[in-house]
């Protein structure tokens, strides 16, 4: 039997799916999680932005019917978040995608004495004699560094142009592998 999609409904009832990823706007995460919707589904979608990919793994169990996590492989707890949830998220998808442009911001003129930085680029700071303040995500960088707690940031280039930075060193894209989990339902009941 063949299906074609554009014969299929869905009763109104259903829920819109949401999938739960890093924020705030502009995180590389954010924009992993258009891409994978725009080619997987034909339901009403959401994109859910939390602080940490901790806080968007407890809203994805709370309701797992129509809850989905995206992370980034490079996230530096994701091993944590897989081996803790095992008996409630089974790995369901993975794909490569490149990044936002990643690039060092800050404001013209200012000396980089301090940076703010995500864990996982830091190491684009490498040789640099800047201090570095670790932060929740590349986009939470350039809102303190607009903010002016640190004189600049690791980020991508469209959080480092919402909050007005200039760009001081433009690192390009990175192809990033990026991981989608489900909820298994049946086993969180079961437990």
């Amino acid at each position: 039997m063949t299906w074609k999609r554009e014969s299929m409904s869905y009763p109104t009832e259903r829920p819109p799916l949401e999938v739960h990823t890093l924020g705030p706007e502009g995180t590389n995460c954010e924009a992993a999680a258009h891409h994978w919707l725009a080619s997987r589904t034909d339901r009403d979608v959401g994109v859910v932005l939390h602080a940490t990919l901790e806080e968007a793994v407890t809203e994805v169990l709370a309701e797992p019917d129509h809850r989905l996590l995206l992370a980034c492989v490079v996230y530096p707890a994701l091993h944590e978040i897989v081996f803790r949830n095992l008996a409630e998220m089974v790995l369901q998808d993975c794909f490569v995608m490149p990044t936002h442009n990643m690039v060092l911001a800050g404001r013209s003129g200012r000396p980089v004495r301090t940076v703010a930085s995500h864990p996982a680029p830091v190491n684009l700071l490498d040789g640099s004699p800047a201090r570095v303040e670790l932060v929740t995500s590349n986009a939470q960088a350039a809102i303190i560094c607009a903010a002016g707690t640190v004189d600049a940031c690791i980020t991508t280039l469209p959080a480092a142009r919402a909050h007005g930075l200039d760009v001081l060193t433009d690192f390009g894209p990175v192809p990033m592998g990026f991981t989608v989990h489900a909820p298994q339902p049946a086993l969180a009941v079961a437990r």
